[in-house]
């Protein structure tokens, strides 16, 4: 479900809903605080093809664990447990007739022929071998599930039936004339599902608890799909505290608790978290060491004196394929190859613009690897007008109510209560927005929900 069916029935002018979430703070014209124009990075690229770029990029590994038309990892066997958000990798084929023989659909009686009927006294119950043949005139007692004798004509429902003092089965439902059954009710012929061969699902396919069941049913023990991409997250600045409060200079890492399971929901598997030192070389031996296909970093990408993403990458080798966007909050994020089959995304140190940066490299490059879907593009108007950057794209959280997007205040690069509040992010284009203007949004995980959702 999307976010915008989540809030489909919210109320637009919930004033009170408005001022616990603190939104919007209006000036004259209806729009909020706009950062004071600065003047563009020529080089730098801009949002749409930053994240064509991302999606696109591993399509052109050379290597590895990546690369090809489809740029997705190399498909695996998958325990039916561990599939759920994968993508199918093989089309899903029918192992077997389903159901694989005729089987009752409801508990009553297996009876052959014309009533009455004498019932026997052994029942049949599901998952036991086969019954001997009906006679004409006779009739078992059978479970739902259970495999029915061989000449049944039809299965009479529990509640529609009724013994004698003779012990004999009668009809009862008043919609039939007695003692007369069609052929064929209530039983579910062999193959009534599928056929041995049949193709039930395609290749691409998202693994979802329903397919998890269809492939069990059908016979599967595992299933060929594309697995989770490997992300480890290399937290820098030494100015960050684990835990307690902000104090002499320190502050709290709040990237490092938002990151990993904000990789989860995008389909990520993540394999390390790291606070890495504010050195060159502690950054080039943390990437050089990393075996993910994708490594993420906070901070560092700018050009002050503890910035050392360039000059790691640049030892390194990397290929930069993007290199600054032009995008607030977030303008300092990058996209590198680091090798034939390994990517680094470089997050901004700030938290919304990390947020950003997650949704304009990571989210995109991560779907590739995991051949996942992309989300259906949707906008809906913006309730207020948002003040507009001169030259880039703004990403600003909005709520969702009713069939209009509510920006919402606290949306500097710094600051996360904005995005704590919100379900999704508008896409204001250079210029801004006036009140009403259709605008695009970008889910979040936790709105657009999905099977790849998973916090833990």
């Amino acid at each position: 479900m999307t976010a915008r069916a989540a809030r489909a029935d919210g109320n637009a002018d919930d004033l009170d809903v408005e001022e616990a979430l603190a939104l919007v703070r209006k000036h004259p014209g209806g729009t909020t605080d706009t950062p004071r124009p600065t003047h563009p990075r020529h080089d730098a690229t801009a949002w749409p093809d930053a994240r064509a770029i991302a999606e696109d990029a591993p399509r052109h590994g050379t290597g590895g664990r990546t690369g090809g038309r489809t740029g997705c990892l190399t498909p695996v066997a998958v325990p039916l447990a561990s599939a759920l958000g994968l993508t199918l990798a093989a089309p899903l084929t029918a192992l077997t007739d389903l159901p694989s023989f005729d089987t009752s659909a409801m508990d009553g009686w297996a009876v052959s022929g014309p009533g009455p009927w004498s019932v026997r006294d052994e029942g049949v119950l599901a998952g036991h071998s086969a019954h001997p043949p009906l006679t004409d005139g006779e009739a078992v007692r059978i479970a739902t599930g259970a495999r029915v004798p061989p000449d049944t004509t039809a299965v009479l429902r529990s509640e529609h039936g009724r013994t004698d003092d003779k012990g004999r089965l009668h009809v009862t439902a008043a919609t039939r004339p007695p003692h007369t059954v069609t052929h064929g009710q209530d039983i579910r012929p062999r193959g009534q599902e599928c056929r041995s061969g049949d193709q039930l699902l395609p290749v691409g396919t998202p693994v979802t608890p329903p397919v998890l069941g269809m492939a069990a049913a059908a016979g599967y023990d595992t299933l060929t799909a594309v697995p989770r991409p490997r992300a480890d997250v290399f937290v820098l600045g030494d100015e960050l505290l684990g835990e307690g409060l902000p104090h002499d200079g320190l502050i709290r890492d709040a990237l490092g608790p938002l990151l990993p399971p904000w990789l989860r929901a995008l389909g990520a598997e993540v394999t390390a978290v790291r606070r890495v030192g504010d050195t060159e070389q502690a950054l080039y031996e943390a990437i050089t060491a990393s075996g993910a296909d994708v490594v993420v970093t906070t901070g560092g990408t700018a050009a002050g004196p503890v910035d050392h993403v360039h000059p790691a990458l640049r030892r390194i080798g990397a290929e930069l394929l993007v290199d600054g966007v032009k995008v607030r909050p977030g303008h300092p994020m990058l996209l590198a190859r680091t090798k034939a089959d390994q990517y680094l995304v470089g997050l901004p140190g700030n938290p919304l613009a990390a947020v950003s940066g997650l949704l304009t490299l990571a989210e995109p490059l991560l779907r590739t690897l995991a051949a996942r879907p992309a989300p259906e593009p949707y906008t809906l108007p913006l309730r207020d007008g948002v003040q507009g950057h001169p030259y880039d794209t703004r990403l600003v959280p909005v709520a969702l109510r009713g069939d209009r997007a509510l920006p919402l205040l606290y949306n500097g690069p710094a600051m996360l209560r904005g995005i704590a509040a919100a379900d999704a992010l508008a896409v204001v284009p250079p210029g801004g927005a006036r009140p009403g203007q259709e605008t695009e949004l970008l889910d979040l995980p936790w709105t657009s929900g999905g099977t790849g959702v998973c916090f833990t």
